[in-house]
């Protein structure tokens, strides 16, 4: 069986953001199948090259995964329309790489952004092979919400192209519950939605790990450390971080260290720097195989997205990562994910763009460090139990099987 993925901001371990796909295509091709990603030639994340030398396209193995990076047009992090330039030169660029595959028996879009998925849906329509629609976000219903996407005409064509790849799916799968809720609402027949949940490779993370290695490289042996690992975008409200930031300065020991990158960077540390914070650390961004490293730092760890109603639908791949790693989440996003820390009773929840209630709950668990302690292992078993990568690639690799055309 030969996956083919295209997917422009697919992640490598020595990367940094999310690595599921890398997780799900190393699980195929050690049960003996093939996989081929086509990705941007470009970091999602920070924009920068990949590799050297950019080419139209750049191939590239990595454990028996074949990837293939298409030239993306460098305009990422500019605004939201050269945003848009970027995605739609990946979408032209990814169809030219995807001919370069071979023979494949599934093809699989996700997203957001949706336009690759429009790529993946030709590709597999000239190839004649099931085409997998993998939806990652509700987009463009989170542009909405958030008033990134305001024009009329363009919010209904980007309905209009949601519903579209929708009909056209072979099969969509989703990797939260309330997405798949979504879709049944949007009139999709609940047989053409499978389910894979966002998770984590558990063996990745030693939840007795004390980080102190970490900790000497930020110089913060002593304190209480709350780690943020993720985005550092419009929709992650880092902005109320810093809000509780600025009401614990007076509290030596608690520590704020912001590991990412994200277009909301340096507007995030000229306002830390206006308030003079003494108990911010902006880390930058760390590959994935160095985030048990990070983690193991961390007394507790800090997930937080905007106060909007779409994101309470969201499974956000650093929960689960911090709940491997053994560490309490101080919670900042309502819905299905908050349901998973209290089912889990691994972390504490607090009401979105609430400054006060984080700084709050900071302060709690720095003073009660056998409860964050508590949380923390509660987490990592919880975590063992119900969102392990290991069974959700079982299943993915099921669903795929399933797929191919006898």
């Amino acid at each position: 069986m030969h996956l083919l993925l295209i997917h422009q901001a697919f992640v490598a371990p020595d990367e940094p953001g999310g690595t599921r796909h890398y997780e799900l295509a190393r699980h195929l091709v050690q049960r003996g199948h093939r996989c081929t990603i086509i990705a941007a030639d470009l970091s999602y994340l920070t924009g920068t090259p990949i590799s050297g030398k950019r080419r139209l396209v750049t191939e590239q193995n990595l454990e028996g995964i074949r990837i293939l990076r298409a030239y993306t047009y460098h305009s990422l992090h500019r605004s939201f329309v050269w945003r848009v330039v970027s995605f739609l030169s990946f979408m032209l660029t990814s169809v030219i790489a995807a001919f370069r595959a071979g023979q494949v028996d599934v093809v699989m879009g996700t997203t957001p952004p949706i336009f690759q998925a429009v790529s993946a849906l030709l590709v597999a329509g000239v190839r004649r092979r099931p085409f997998l629609l993998e939806v990652r976000d509700l987009w463009p219903e989170f542009a909405i919400d958030m008033g990134v996407l305001r024009n009329p005409l363009l919010i209904n064509l980007s309905r209009g192209l949601e519903r579209f790849l929708y009909a056209r799916a072979t099969r969509i799968l989703v990797n939260s519950p309330a997405y798949r809720e979504y879709l049944i609402d949007k009139g999709l027949a609940a047989h053409r939605i499978s389910f894979v949940a966002n998770g984590v490779d558990c063996s990745m993370f030693d939840p007795l790990a004390d980080g102190q290695a970490m900790r000497q490289i930020w110089n913060l042996n002593d304190k209480f450390v709350i780690t943020y690992a993720g985005a550092l975008g419009m929709a992650n409200d880092i902005s109320t971080v810093l809000q509780a930031a600025d009401l614990l300065r007076d509290n030596s020991r608690i520590h704020f260290v912001l590991v990412g990158d994200g277009k909301e960077r340096p507007h995030l540390m000229a306002e830390a720097e206006r308030l003079n914070l003494p108990n911010v650390t902006f880390a930058g961004a760390y590959p994935k195989s160095r985030m048990p490293e990070v983690l193991s730092a961390s007394d507790a760890c800090l997930a937080i997205l905007k106060d909007i109603p779409m994101f309470r639908t969201t499974y956000p791949n650093k929960v689960f990562d911090y709940m491997a790693a053994g560490r309490p989440t101080i919670l900042v996003i309502d819905g299905v994910i908050r349901d998973v820390i209290e089912a889990a009773q691994g972390g504490i929840f607090v009401k979105p763009g609430d400054a006060r209630a984080l700084a709050d709950v900071a302060l709690r668990l720095a003073e009660e460090p056998e409860l964050a302690t508590a949380m923390g292992l509660s987490a990592r078993g919880y975590v063992l139990e119900h969102f392990d990568r290991g069974r959700q690639a079982e299943a993915f690799a099921t669903l795929i099987s399933n797929l191919v055309p006898v």
